[in-house]
């Protein structure tokens, strides 16, 4: 069904027409300049305390993380991880150019396949497009060489993530992918889907006891490369500098 399809349906069903020309002016409007919300203080920090927020934030949501210096140690990082938790060395990894370049011959022992996941799939290997230090948030938009399913399938989800794809708050990780993304199908600017995941699946609906792996991956472990020197870690890191908001009082979340 087409966009037009779909919006007709919805316009019928609430008995509406097409827009006046003023609120459609407004609305386009709207949709070209992507207003800011409040932007919390905690996430505008120099590099290395942003990096730093956002790897405390992972931790807080029961991911995990492995800071290495370079694509090149990818392979054992990933070895280790496996090792340690009792897991399998065979996994099924996202078909991206960036993933397939790693020196995997490195670790022989490693197996893998690039390709979407199936039921079967215990580990994924998915490479991420963004971090967002305010959350500890991922973002995975949908393309061929980062598929959805490798979010969603296998019990453990490694990602791949480098540290200069870190941004501080959502509206910056929108802006990249507005920049960066442009959908030949249908000429937009977003891909068809965008999944922000925020650790490992988890649920506490029943009996209010919190359930790992409710609706998808029971473990999410971020492999972070550090490949911003700006954002490298300093004795200090850890610790934040107070911020000053201009324009008015600290936003929410400070």
């Amino acid at each position: 069904m087409s966009k037009d399809a779909i919006l007709g349906a919805i316009r019928r069903g609430l008995k509406r027409g097409p827009l006046p020309a003023d609120q459609a002016a407004m609305l386009q409007g709207r949709l070209a300049t992507h207003p800011r919300h409040l932007i919390p203080a905690r996430s505008r920090l120099p590099r290395p305390q942003q990096v730093a927020l956002f790897v405390r934030n992972v931790e807080k949501e029961f991911g995990t993380v492995e800071r290495v210096p370079d694509l090149a140690a990818v392979p054992a990082a990933v070895a280790d991880y496996l090792a340690a938790q009792n897991l399998p060395s065979r996994f099924v990894m996202a078909p991206h150019a960036e993933l397939a370049g790693i020196p995997w011959k490195d670790r022989p022992l490693l197996e893998f396949e690039a390709r979407r996941a199936e039921g079967s799939d215990q580990v994924s290997l998915q490479h991420g497009y963004a971090g967002i230090a305010e959350t500890g948030t991922l973002m995975f938009p949908s393309e061929a060489g980062r598929p959805v399913t490798l979010n969603l399938l296998p019990e453990t989800e490694i990602v791949v993530l480098r540290a200069s794809r870190i941004r501080g708050a959502y509206e910056e990780a929108w802006d990249l992918l507005r920049a960066e993304s442009q959908d030949t199908r249908s000429g937009g600017f977003m891909p068809r889907n965008v999944m922000l995941v925020t650790g490992p699946s988890r649920s506490a609906d029943i009996e209010q006891t919190l359930e790992l792996g409710a609706h998808g991956p029971r473990r999410l472990h971020v492999v972070l490369v550090d490949d911003d020197p700006a954002a490298l870690p300093m004795a200090d890191a850890d610790v934040a500098p107070p911020v000053s908001v201009p324009g008015g009082p600290a936003a929410p979340g400070d």
